[in-house]
């Protein structure tokens, strides 16, 4: 299995990302954890976690608000 992220932008578009497949859900999600501002500050709104084809989640890089 191979676990990877894509990342939308606000128009849902898919933005090109040069990034390692991981062994694993909890090292793809550690990756995330280290890239997720500079991801942002490209223009990446949204995070979509794969395990090779199927999409396990989606989640928001936006603030929360409180």
């Amino acid at each position: 299995m191979a676990w990877t992220w894509t990342f939308e932008n606000a128009d849902g578009d898919t933005l090109p990302v040069d990034q390692p497949s991981h062994d694993n859900q909890g090292d793809a999600e550690t990756w995330l954890g280290e890239v997720w501002r500079e991801q942002t500050d490209a223009g990446a709104q949204t995070a979509v976690l794969y395990d090779d084809e199927r999409e396990v989640y989606r989640m928001s890089l936006e603030p929360s608000e409180n």
